[in-house]
């Protein structure tokens, strides 16, 4: 059918509201997104699939990622009688066992019991608060917790990522039973331009990619200037660990399209472009699948719903240059040229894509704005601080026990982050950093993780939100690499068409990569913060203005570290092959002969049960046997 109205909308919407979460049938939801796919998901979904192929009470289907990636695949089961359970490194060889036992009651079987993260105590989002909760009379199973109260989840508010991990992203009904399309068929229908863009400025919503700016003053901006005017999605996520945008796409398609067809109405757009990273195909297969989808319901297209406002979306795939992730360079991509940055003098909202007016936001941006104006601009400018309103999703990456995808609101500290919802370091291991902002971020020390994360006050420690990277660092990282590893990418990434960042990042990259092989000399930290200086002031665009803050910020946290290598030649994070070198603790070795087993090298010998030598002339410093001893018996020197 085609929706020509809110009417018509909530007959589907109340059908598909049921179904998710009063199934006639056991459902079974496998988390089927990248993170899942890699951990295994896909052959648990089909031995599930071959499994119950002719069972019509148990029903196998596909959902995004929930966010929780380190115990992937995860499973969710749920049914109109029993307790919606989600079940963690749910595998090919027990998925059929864990959804019998679901069906049988079977929750304390030891074998399967092991594999339940908890119970879903409110699978509603924060948009449906007003509604009854279907299940609130199912008794829960002792003794296992509910979802959203353990670690990783508490304290979490979705918002932006409401829907990952609960709907299968190939229904568009699924997505209506969400209240999808109601907040745009609503404004397209009551809503005057204006009263959308006040809306969006009353939340306080700022670009989620990076720059912070507000969004609906951009949008307000656009709206001034006369000619075709462009909403055009960046999704071409760069930044090494980040992956919330990919994520939205792969799980929760239908809400970046909803955000931008109510960015179209409200600056007086017909045209969309989405400009996805192409190394994300299953992002592009969804989005794919869901703009038919919205087109064959009369939600894209010519004349929606009835009214005399039209929109099509096309998607472009970028061809991998970080650098396009910057507005001019990716609109210059997008029309057929060399993705290079322009001077901002001329702003995107005035002469933009084909020089014509055009709103560029983000993945992320765009989710959130049918939920703003669903539930108001006041409900959303609720969540964060002053400046830094609503919530924000990030990627936990790293030396840490919890990877993966959360949404807090603005203003949570980095402590919080790490050593809650991560729940630390792995191993006996201490933190040493972490970083925010992606490769053009800065490494926040331990002594600033009570810093609250908003826009300002990453600022004022040296760090930026970039688009939501978080990569955690323990004591076996070496500030100094860091720093090098990231000039090293920005280097590669740089479009080069300015002199400060094309020659003032290759000399910083010669001068940390000397200081790493142990030819560092005095003088060189001082050159580091000249540099560094330059680069920031004198850069055209934010690869160049932004790429020295981490070698600023390890050298202001960390330059203890760099005078070590500098003037003591020792790389005390033993990464610097040059500057250290592996030997065997006598008193700590129990002769175990783990390392010796596999040394690659045979350069450690001993007897068993008795302390192990390890010869130097043959030890290549590859780690091994750093990471297998249980006992810190090898020890860097």
């Amino acid at each position: 059918m085609t929706i020509q109205s809110v009417t018509d909308l909530e007959q589907i919407k109340e059908e598909y509201r049921l179904k998710l979460n009063l199934p006639e049938t056991i459902k079974v939801n496998v988390g089927m997104a990248s993170c899942g796919i890699a951990a295994g998901a896909r052959a648990s979904f089909d031995a599930a699939k071959h499994e119950f192929s002719n069972d019509t009470g148990i029903d196998i289907c596909q959902t995004g990622c929930i966010g929780y990636c380190e115990v992937e695949p995860l499973v969710e089961i749920l049914s109109r009688t029993k307790p919606r359970m989600m079940y963690k490194n749910v595998t090919k060889d027990n998925i059929v066992d864990i959804i019998n036992d679901y069906r049988h009651n079977a929750f304390n079987n030891k074998k399967t019991r092991k594999h339940i993260l908890g119970q879903v105590k409110d699978p509603r989002s924060l948009l449906e608060n007003d509604m009854d909760n279907p299940q609130e009379n199912i008794d829960p199973v002792e003794g296992i917790p509910f979802l959203e109260e353990t670690p990783f989840f508490k304290g979490q508010v979705k918002i932006a990522l409401r829907n990952c991990g609960y709907i299968n992203p190939d229904s568009i009904e699924e997505y209506f039973g969400k209240q999808g399309y109601t907040a745009f068929l609503t404004a397209l229908k009551t809503n005057k331009p204006q009263d959308i863009i006040t809306t969006i400025k009353e939340s306080g919503l700022r670009g989620r990619g990076g720059g912070g700016f507000p969004t609906g003053i951009k949008w307000a901006t656009c709206a001034k200037f006369s000619g075709e005017r462009y909403i055009i999605c960046n999704a071409d996520e760069g930044d090494p660990g980040a992956y919330m945008d990919r994520s939205i796409l792969e799980g929760d398609p239908h809400s970046v399209i909803e955000g931008m067809l109510i960015a179209g109405l409200a600056i007086g757009s017909s045209q969309g472009f989405m400009y996805v990273r192409n190394e994300y195909p299953l992002a592009v297969k969804r989005l794919v699948t869901a703009i038919k989808q919205a087109t064959a319901y009369g939600l894209l297209g010519d004349n929606i719903a009835g009214s005399t406002f039209s929109f099509k979306i096309k998607i472009s795939t970028g061809a991998g240059a970080f650098v396009c992730g910057e507005s001019t360079a990716l609109m210059a991509s997008l029309e057929g040229k060399v993705g290079r940055p322009r001077a901002k003098y001329v702003h995107t909202v005035e002469k933009g894509f084909r020089d014509q007016p055009s709103n560029l936001n983000n993945v992320e941006t765009y989710a959130n704005v049918p939920a703003i104006l669903l539930k108001g601009g006041g409900w959303y400018a609720g969540f964060g601080t002053d400046n830094s309103k609503g919530t924000k999703a990030f990627s936990l990456v790293g030396k840490v026990k919890n990877t993966g995808l959360i949404e807090v609101p603005m203003g949570i500290s980095l402590r919080e982050i790490v050593f809650n919802m991560g729940q630390g370091v792995p191993g006996k291991k201490k933190f040493k950093a972490i970083q925010t902002g992606g490769p053009s971020g800065g490494c926040i020390p331990e002594s600033l993780m009570d810093t609250p994360v908003d826009y300002q006050q990453l600022a004022r420690v040296g760090s930026i939100m970039g688009s939501g990277g978080m990569i955690v660092m323990d004591q076996d990282t070496c500030l100094v690499d860091v720093a090098r590893y990231f000039l090293d990418f920005l280097k590669e990434e740089s479009c080069g068409q300015c002199n400060p960042c094309r020659e003032g990042i290759k000399q910083s990259l010669d001068i940390l990569t000397a200081i790493c092989e142990g030819k560092g000399k005095e003088g060189d930290i001082e050159l580091l913060e000249e540099l560094g200086s330059m680069i920031e002031k004198f850069s055209l665009c934010g690869l160049g203005t932004s790429a020295p803050n981490p070698v600023l910020t390890t050298i202001k946290y960390f330059r203890e570290e760099y005078e070590s290598h500098i003037i003591d030649k020792k790389c005390k994070a033993g990464v610097c092959k040059n500057l250290f070198f592996y030997e065997i603790d006598e008193n700590a070795c129990t002769g175990c002969t783990v390392c010796a087993k596999k040394c690659p090298q045979n350069a450690i010998t001993g007897e068993k049960k008795e302390p192990h030598l390890l010869e130097q002339d043959k030890c290549i410093k590859c780690g091994i046997c750093y990471d297998a001893c249980k006992f810190n018996a090898i020890v860097i020197k």
